[in-house]
């Protein structure tokens, strides 16, 4: 028996020195996408997407984020963070951290990608820079499809300033009275009802550029600058300067005041829609100190809620160019495979004239067989989650099926299912997540479709975002019900199950069924179930038994023995999370973590965090899964589910996360960790300073793409489970 270990002194680990600041570890994750557009090794046009995803993150940032320390200004409450800042500490440094790296996402678009476009036959011009017969053509279109739809708006004593809707392109323009040299400003907004990029037609002008042309045309607003005498006659046009303005998006709802909560956000969305205060100007560095001021006043904003652009504003409209049929210029076309075990199933009989003859396994039988692990986009969402739920739909001896939507697409094949499976007679109950950032209104309408045709829809919880991934099949089979589930990491969206890696468990255990029974019960009624047989559930049990299974780990190795943990998520922000691993550290366990993005740890720490090593990969696709590995001295655990370990999602969330109980499948995710781990193309190490390094193959070393490796794996004959 191996002597224990002695104990390490006792240090303070809530000590604000050990916690990097949450909103700066934001920056630094958006500061690794921003690298991505600015790598060469990148194809180009996903170059242009990386710049696209950049700023729309910052724009959701400012929303959110940014407003709500704002919000703390103004109401003059200064909640200190665990690294200690107050909130306009942390405005003053989001800024000072953020004006560089705004500065170099428009000279990565202005001065490197727009120049390597052109050479590859995509031209985004500038007005001025057209020949006659390209100017002629883009004054017609102005006249016949954007005039139109413009309306300029005069701001004078008669005339108060226009509300600027959030996120909206605008031109300020000044013109003058010629008679009375008079000088009036006047607000016209680039219509978002219109593409943001204006092509023309092929072979118009393409003998300047002496190789073949993919793609020319100019932004809109270049149309509508060049064309504003038609807004303004009898006025001389002086000058133009476009801006962009940010507001707060976050709705202010007050749950228990609410007496039908649909209506409640339905009512917080038309806010939403005018927006809230302003919380960022963007213009452009040239524009006039007078203009500047006034916009400024107008909008009730300071110099520190600029942020000067020297080119085109609002860049998350890049993503136009994705479109374009240049697969030379893009990542390999994404295969996803059905695991094998799926591959012959015969298919739900849709039709109730026709006698099912096909022969072949249904898709119960493969569960039945054996647990299923799926991994998502290496693995098909189609033919396998979306394939379960309409089996289970059409399926004669099926009575019941219950799951939660938290974020869908707006043409979603899982809520038809769910339709067809009210009206085939099934007993239908779906946690539609109302409060879901950004797609409150798309779950609005999903829930009032599914109300129409029967399905019992609830809204969630009081004080509580659903955000767990559960879907339950009650199935009558011969003298026995038995209960199928998938408990998965990410949401039941097929189009984001293309883009973001995800896993999910099909299972009949009879363990995890019962357990999911009381979570509906939760989610549905007035149950309030403090024990589970299997699952963590927060906010009931998940925090108690993180902590129980990083202490364990801490008590073997002062036993004497080993201690492991290696946990992938999205984020880490937990103070009470963060101090156990920190002690778990002291005491010589070794954790490697890997947090796609915000890490409030501080790894390397000598004596506090030697012992661990974080680090993040952005990557083709979005990693998003969720494990958790414990060693548990040679008896490892793993878990899979939907939680990262922030506050939000341990306290103030219902979550669900599964322990894997099949050794094929914990082998397969301890492989899926081992592989990110290795990562030496896509994985950034996070420093003890807060700043990230990432990694390069050494000279005698292949490069180790955790994602392509993945993805070639998928596509082996024998691919996993």
């Amino acid at each position: 028996m191996p002597k224990p270990k002695k104990s390490t002194p006792s240090i303070n680990l809530n000590e604000q020195k050990y916690y990097i600041n949450r909103e700066l570890s934001w920056l630094q994750f958006n500061s690794r996408v921003l690298h991505e557009a600015c790598d060469d090794r990148t194809p180009l046009l996903e170059r242009l997407k990386f710049l696209a995803i950049f700023s729309s993150n910052l724009d959701e940032f400012f929303m959110v984020r940014v407003a709500a320390l704002k919000q703390q200004v103004e109401a003059k409450v200064s909640p200190l963070t665990p690294d200690g800042r107050t909130p306009q500490q942390q405005l003053d440094d989001i800024r000072l951290h953020l004006s560089p790296l705004v500065t170099k996402h428009n000279e990565q678009f202005e001065q490197i990608l727009q120049p390597l476009l052109a050479n590859h036959g995509i031209h985004i011009i500038k007005y001025i820079e057209m020949n006659p017969k390209q100017q002629s053509y883009l004054d017609n279109y102005f006249k016949e499809q954007i005039f139109p739809v413009l309306t300029p708006l005069a701001v004078d004593p008669s005339h108060p300033f226009p509300y600027i809707s959030n996120l909206s392109l605008n031109l300020a323009v000044v013109v003058k009275n010629p008679d009375t040299e008079e000088e009036f400003f006047a607000r016209v907004k680039v219509p978002s009802v219109l593409p943001r990029f204006i092509p023309l037609p092929s072979g118009l002008g393409i003998e300047n550029y002496g190789k073949p042309v993919h793609w020319i045309g100019v932004p809109l607003e270049q149309a509508i600058a060049h064309n504003l005498e038609y807004l303004f006659p009898g006025m001389n046009i002086q000058e133009y300067h476009p801006f962009r303005i940010t507001r707060d998006a976050d709705l202010e709802l007050e749950e228990d005041e609410a007496d039908d909560l649909l209506l409640a956000i339905e009512q917080e969305l038309r806010k939403r829609r005018m927006g809230g205060s302003p919380v960022r100007l963007e213009i452009r560095s040239q524009t006039p100190e007078i203009l500047r001021s006034r916009l400024l006043q107008d909008l009730e904003l300071t110099e520190n809620d600029i942020y000067e652009v020297d080119g085109l504003l609002g860049l998350r409209d890049l993503m136009y160019f994705m479109a374009l049929p240049l697969p030379e210029l893009k990542e390999p076309p994404r295969q996803s495979v059905v695991p094998s075990r799926l591959q012959r199933l015969k298919e739900p009989n849709v039709d109730p004239d026709v006698l099912e003859v096909e022969e072949g396994k249904d898709f119960f039988s493969v569960i039945r067989e054996k647990d299923l692990l799926l991994h998502h986009p290496y693995q098909s969402f189609s033919g396998t989650v979306e394939r379960f739920i309409t089996h289970a739909a059409w399926d004669a001896n099926v009575l019941a099926i219950k799951m939660t939507l938290y974020r869908t697409s707006g043409d979603s094949p899982i809520v038809n299912a769910l339709i067809a499976a009210a009206e085939n007679g099934k007993q239908v109950s779906v946690l539609v997540e109302l409060k879901a950032r950004f797609d409150e209104e798309n779950n609005i309408y999903w829930a009032r479709r599914l109300e129409r045709v029967g399905v019992h829809v609830v809204y969630g919880l009081v004080g509580l975002k659903t955000h767990s991934k559960i879907v339950m099949v009650v199935r009558r089979e011969k003298d026995r019900m038995r209960r199928y589930v998938h408990i998965g990491t990410g949401n039941y969206n097929p189009k984001t199950a293309r883009l973001y890696t995800d896993l999910g468990l099909l299972s009949c255990r009879e363990e995890l069924g019962a357990d999911l029974t009381d979570v509906f019960n939760f989610l549905t009624g007035y149950s309030r179930q403090k024990t589970y047989r299997e699952i963590l559930v927060a906010p009931v049990n998940m925090r108690d038994r993180f902590l129980e299974l990083i202490n364990r780990e801490i008590e073997n190795v002062q036993n004497g023995f080993s201690g492991r943990i290696v946990a992938k998520m999205n984020a880490l922000v937990d103070p009470e999370i963060i101090a156990a691993l920190y002690t778990a550290s002291r005491a010589g366990v070794q954790i490697d973590l890997i947090i796609r993005g915000i890490c409030c740890l501080r790894p390397g720490l000598k004596d506090i965090s030697e012992n661990i090593r974080v680090i993040s990969i952005i990557g083709r696709f979005l990693e998003h899964s969720r494990i958790f590995y414990f060693y548990n001295n040679s008896q490892e655990e793993i878990y899979i589910g939907s939680a990262d370990w922030m506050r939000r999602n341990l306290d103030r969330r219902v979550e669900v996360i599964t322990p894997i109980r099949d050794q094929e499948i914990a082998k397969d995710l301890q492989e899926i960790l081992g592989i990110m781990l290795a990562d030496n193309r896509q994985a950034w190490d996070l420093q003890s300073d807060g700043s990230y390094i990432q990694r390069r193959p050494g000279n005698d070393c292949p490069e180790a793409n955790s994602q392509k490796i993945l993805m070639s794996m998928a596509l082996r004959p024998t691919n996993m489970t």
